[in-house]
């Protein structure tokens, strides 16, 4: 490596961390202030600190990941390169995955809280009959499905990018000769690290580059069978397609959409052998295809909280106006 590529990946690292400071910087100060001066509830205070904590527990994860990447046993096989445990890059990608949908969920739970209950109350109870609608049920369940597909396929996509196990088997959709490799090459006996190996299936399903591709695909092509399932469904069963909002109805078209999109830039990704912009391209989709997923669960989910409020005032409302009258 030269001195120039040096100061490229030094300066590309001192960035991260840096924008990493300021993220968490920026949310916990004025969490800790909104809290100090009693602005929100204690539900959402508590729901703060959480995620307050969750960016601190980040932090520690990106020092353990990137101390990894000294380790002795990584430089065993042949031909092998400084790279940070997969366990440990996983372990980083999750943890952010799951700041930010803690972030997104609780902003989008404010905003349309806001939406239900400043205008008139009445609007949140309307809305809460319509929710409640009991063919949104399973619907709602599917929902849930989908983002869980979606964060354990972006997951399995941080193996295959600590292992650099993008750089085999560049054609879709096949690999080699069949659809599969051989048995033989997804569970070689070469990661086996006991000698009765029995850590041999574990290893090679989280070690052995050739495998994890391999399940990568299987996750993304299942999740993408998923979502345009539950696209069908909440089209062509009638109850649904009554019962599910405006709003929900575009959600879930979002979702089609950027899973097709997604779908697209693994294949472009995998067939080019991981060009970095292609690849950045590639796991900022598997954000966006999350985003679009916890929108859509924002839209069909109950919005217990707003209802409760709006009924509360309700009855005080009500409760002043018979008082009024009993004074008049």
């Amino acid at each position: 490596m030269t001195l120039d590529e040096y100061k490229s990946i030094y300066y590309m690292e001192w960035t991260h961390r840096l924008l990493g400071r300021i993220i968490g910087l920026s949310f916990v100060l004025p969490a800790a202030y909104f809290v100090a001066r009693g602005r929100v509830s204690r539900r959402m205070a508590l729901r703060l600190g959480g995620i307050s904590g969750l960016i601190a527990l980040q932090g520690g994860i990106g020092w353990w990941m990137v101390k990894s990447g000294l380790k002795d046993d990584l430089f065993r096989q042949p031909g092998a390169h400084p790279r940070v445990s997969q366990y440990r890059l996983t372990a980083h990608l999750g943890a952010a995955f799951a700041v930010y949908a803690a972030m997104l969920w609780n902003g989008l739970s404010v905003l349309r809280e806001n939406r239900l209950l400043v205008p008139d109350p009445k609007v949140a109870i309307d809305e809460f009959g319509r929710l409640s609608n009991p063919a949104l049920r399973p619907f709602r369940h599917l929902v849930g499905v989908i983002g869980a597909l979606v964060f354990i396929t972006a997951m399995s996509g941080g193996l295959v990018a600590g292992l650099d196990a993008g750089l085999i088997y560049n054609e879709f959709p096949k690999m080699g000769n069949g659809y599969i490799p051989p048995f033989t090459e997804l569970m070689s006996p070469l990661y086996a690290r006991r000698p009765d190996q029995s850590d041999l299936w574990w290893r090679n399903m989280l070690e052995n580059p050739t495998t994890v591709q391999s399940d990568h695909r299987c996750l993304a092509l299942s999740t993408f069978s998923f979502i345009a399932a539950v696209f069908a469904y909440s089209r062509l069963s009638p109850t649904v397609a009554r019962a599910l909002t405006k709003n929900g109805k575009r959600g879930i078209t979002g979702v089609m959409h950027i899973a097709i999109l997604q779908v697209l830039l693994g294949i472009g990704t995998l067939v080019y052998m991981v060009p970095t912009h292609l690849a950045a391209t590639h796991q900022a989709g598997s954000l966006a295809l999350l985003t679009s997923a916890i929108v859509l669960a924002s839209r069909v989910w109950l919005p217990r909280a707003a209802f409760g409020a709006a009924r509360r005032r309700l009855e005080v409302v009500a409760g002043r106006k018979v008082g009024g009258q009993r004074k008049s």
